[in-house]
């Protein structure tokens, strides 16, 4: 079954072939209304299901209207409005929905109930953010960087300061697959998850752990960051203050290559993690990068159904 779940276990062709085709749909979609169907309606007559356990609004938005666009149906819930949040297990859930939808879609907290989606659907599964990993976010990413830059992610080297979340653990596989440099900097104490460290360098990845801010970023591509308290962590002052120095300010960017972009995937606490200044300033591609999150979850969805 054609799951999801994370970056790790793509390959570097069939990430290429998502990226490819997300490109081919935005520049074909260009001055179209936003809920005209795609040419040829791909996914017609075909239902994605969606399960939320955590509050949402790019991952709500880009996965319902990419569905619509290529032609397709959806059908939201929270856990809370199902029977999981009832103590029905996540197999059962998934034996039954798997009769009722083409795929299914979750966004939860822990990884494993991703895992045991999986293990028991029948449909393809998509990984909308565990507290793991955030791989659709990732490939987003990437998309903006080659729309910006006009050329492949291969040889670019790339920056992630702050919090090590899932955001980096998605990084660290995706630079390991598709062979571009990252420097992860992060406070000691809050390090990116050790597994995916050592699959990642296993595979050839070249990834620098530092533990600075500027010795991550000087002369990068791209600096990435993200929240230092993430969805539904106790908001800790003693976290807050140990991810000070990685702030994102013009004289961090400063260090970075000239004309490196700036990526958040969303939502930004302005002022902690970064600046107004950056957030709004002309080295920033994060509304790009929101959009192209629709993009290329049509490509996902659709290498998931086994149409590309």
């Amino acid at each position: 079954m054609p799951h999801f779940l994370d970056l790790a276990t793509a390959t570097p062709a069939g990430l290429r072939a998502i990226l490819d085709d997300a490109h081919a749909r935005k520049k074909a979609r260009q001055g179209w209304p936003k809920g005209r169907i795609d040419a040829g309606a791909p996914l017609d007559g075909h239902v994605l299901g969606m399960i939320f356990e955590k509050p949402s609004t790019r991952t709500r938005f880009s996965f319902d209207m990419g569905a619509r666009q290529l032609g397709a149906t959806t059908i939201v819930s929270t856990a809370g409005e199902m029977q999981l949040g009832r103590g029905e297990t996540i197999s059962d859930t998934a034996r039954v929905l798997s009769r009722m939808v083409d795929a299914l879609m979750l966004r939860t907290n822990r990884h494993e109930k991703l895992e045991q989606l999986a293990e028991h659907a029948t449909v393809p599964v998509i990984n909308g953010l565990t507290d793991l990993t955030h791989p659709c976010q990732v490939m987003a990413d990437i998309m903006t960087f080659e729309e910006r830059t006009g050329r492949p992610v291969t040889g670019s080297t790339w920056a992630y300061v702050g919090d090590g979340n899932n955001m980096t653990n998605s990084l660290i596989e995706a630079s390991s697959l598709l062979k571009f440099d990252l420097r992860v900097g992060v406070p000691r104490g809050l390090e990116p998850d050790s597994g995916v460290m050592a699959t990642a360098c296993a595979r050839g990845g070249c990834i620098d752990l530092v533990h600075n801010a500027k010795a991550a970023v000087d002369g990068a591509d791209v600096v990435v960051t993200d929240t230092w308290v993430s969805m539904g962590q106790a908001d800790s002052k003693d976290k807050l203050t140990v991810c000070a120095p990685f702030q994102v300010n013009d004289a961090l960017m400063a260090a970075a290559a000239p004309g490196a972009l700036f990526l958040h995937c969303l939502p930004a606490h302005r002022g902690d993690e970064v600046t107004d200044a950056v957030m709004d300033g002309p080295q920033s591609a994060v509304w790009d990068e929101a959009e192209n999150r629709l993009h290329v979850q049509k490509s996902i969805l659709l290498w998931c159904l086994g149409r590309l």
